[in-house]
């Protein structure tokens, strides 16, 4: 019974860490997504499946990794630090 926190406690900094990555990356994909139809207008001209079609590359996703976890690691710094 007392193993059981001690499991979670373990897990907490590793799942923060996946949820926050993961809403950094959502945010990089809904941004390219609005510029397929806002910026270059070229999604509304051959819709949605196009889009995302063309927004999910793999060199967005090394693009999109790699940023979210610098961006994880700025907003770690400054929590720390303030």
């Amino acid at each position: 019974m007392d193993e059981q926190p001690k499991k979670t406690k373990k897990l907490a900094p590793f799942l923060r860490t996946l949820l926050e990555v993961g809403f950094i990356l959502f945010l990089f994909y809904s941004n390219l997504l609005m510029g397929e139809f806002t910026h270059s207008g070229l999604g509304q001209q051959h819709g949605l499946l196009w889009a995302v079609q063309d927004i999910f590359t793999f060199e967005n996703l090394i693009i999109a990794i790699v940023l979210a976890l610098i961006g994880y690691l700025v907003i770690e710094l400054l929590r720390r630090r303030l």
